[in-house]
């Protein structure tokens, strides 16, 4: 059995953050009052409730950080973790704070923990652990519309969010936002189009904007574009999973995967789709005929040869114990804190580039903030505008035709007249927001001498961002 006063006194991941933060705000401008205010955590609520497991009560230990008020509300997902301890949850609150800022999305950051085991509790266990920790949520005031949005994470996904959903609801009778008090809900409880996958598609964005500029490529010995990189992923959950599909679709080659059971690989490539109903039939990696190598030790299937590894499980991944092993030249972090600050510093001393978690996995938290739209809205992207498009472009391609006398086959009008559906819009707006941050982090790394690495020029987006909001904002009263 685990030992909650270990797991509390071992972790040191929010000092981790910390360290990374005053890395950055050495480039700033800010007075050390204001940056004290932006790095530590407002509010800290940890908490236990009792539930009934067999004949007898378990306590449960559970935890909601708010970590920055600049904007409300304050947003982040709920990890159930066995794993999970305070020290965690304010770092993981923290990384969202800079996230949402370094991708221009106005959220304050925040996160919740759980500390069980998903598979040691029954479905119905499992709903009266999520609702009770959502009652005492609202008990006192940490969840709601304009207050703090709750999304899935580690251990969590669409079914425990439509629990906080209505739990919430039922809690507050005719609050016409209610759904907005938490994202990642299925699409029947006013979820989005792309919410799933947007994680795992936004990093493949970040790798492709990232592998796309010449002269970084050239620095590192690799060639420009995504097209022919052998990738090696750990993690197939939602991140993990849609990174590997989307950078297959943009021409990469998928050589290796990782999961806790081990790992398998194969130098000219894997075939996911294959490989996932392989692990579905059979509860392993492990086995599957399309592997030429197999590893019953997930770790060392980190270690083979690829030109970009995608850590997508959890943190403290790569450490100052295997970073040399690392052949990799791009790490790309899905996961958040998989890679360990000593390990950063030698990884880019031996010439390769780290596309930061808090800017890679942020794809997750850009389509909460559409779906938190849409929730208080009241309407689904495209519905009010989508036939008004169509018809528009259908008049433009009949006066083409009319004009040149030539006339599209059913297909080609069809494609072109086409209006633009939910999905479509919410890739075009990822694609759009990751593109843009990633350039932005790009010139404060070029354009400064002395930021020597992605994550230090991402921070200092994000501290001049949370900062200038303070500063605006005034100190009350």
């Amino acid at each position: 059995m685990i030992d909650p006063i270990a797991i509390e006194t071992e972790t040191q991941f929010f000092t981790d953050v910390c360290r990374n933060f005053e890395n950055a705000a050495q480039f700033t401008s800010f007075s050390s009052g204001l940056l004290r205010q932006i790095r530590q955590c407002n509010s800290i609520y940890r908490f236990s409730f009792p539930i009934q497991k067999g004949n007898d009560v378990e306590v449960i230990d559970a935890w909601r950080v708010e970590h920055s008020h600049h904007q409300s509300p304050t947003k982040g997902g709920i990890r159930y973790s066995e794993m999970v301890n305070e020290d965690e949850v304010m770092a993981l609150a923290a990384l969202m704070t800079y996230k949402c800022a370094i991708v221009n999305v106005p959220f304050g950051g925040a996160k919740g923990g759980i500390r069980i085991n998903p598979g040691d509790y029954t479905l119905k266990e499992l709903e009266n652990i999520t609702r009770r920790y959502t009652v005492e949520l609202v008990k006192k005031n940490f969840i709601g519309p304009s207050i703090d949005v709750p999304a899935p994470d580690y251990g969590s996904g669409e079914r425990e969010m439509s629990w906080i959903a209505d739990t919430y609801a039922t809690m507050n009778p005719g609050q016409l936002d209610a759904m907005a008090c938490v994202t990642g809900k299925p699409l029947a409880l006013h979820g989005i189009e792309g919410r799933r996958e947007a994680t795992g598609h936004g990093l493949a964005i970040a790798v492709r904007e990232c592998v796309g500029i010449p002269e970084d490529m050239q620095k590192i010995g690799l060639s420009p574009g995504i097209p022919g990189k052998r990738v090696i992923v750990q993690g197939l959950g939602n991140v993990g999973y849609f990174s590997a599909k989307y950078l297959s679709e943009f021409g990469a080659v998928i050589v290796g995967l990782c999961e806790k059971e081990g790992a398998v690989y194969n130098k000219n490539g894997l075939d996911l789709d294959a490989l996932m109903r392989h692990r579905k039939e059979t509860g392993s990696l492990l086995g599957y005929q399309g592997a030429v190598i197999e590893f019953e030790n997930p770790a060392e299937g980190l270690e083979q040869p690829c030109d970009i590894l995608v850590p997508a499980a959890l943190e403290n991944q790569l450490t100052i114990g295997n970073i040399f092993n690392i052949k990799a030249k791009i790490i790309v972090e899905g996961a958040n804190g998989p890679t360990t600050p000593e390990a950063e510093a030698i990884f880019y001393e031996r010439g390769g580039i780290i596309i930061p978690d808090i800017y890679a996995n942020a794809g997750g938290v850009i389509v909460s903030y559409f779906e938190w739209l849409k929730n208080l809205s009241h309407v689904g992207f495209g519905r009010m505008s989508r036939r008004f498009e169509e018809n528009t472009n259908l008049n433009i391609v009949t006066m083409i035709e009319n004009i040149t006398g030539l006339a599209l086959s059913a297909v080609e009008r069809a494609s072109i007249i086409k209006g633009a559906s939910e999905l479509e819009i919410v890739n075009s707006a990822l694609e759009d927001t990751m593109a843009d941050a990633y350039r932005e982090i790009r010139h404060i790394y070029t354009s400064h001498r002395y930021i020597d690495t992605l994550r230090t020029a991402a921070f200092v987006k994000a501290i001049n961002h949370i900062g200038a909001c303070y500063q605006s904002m005034g100190i009350f009263p």
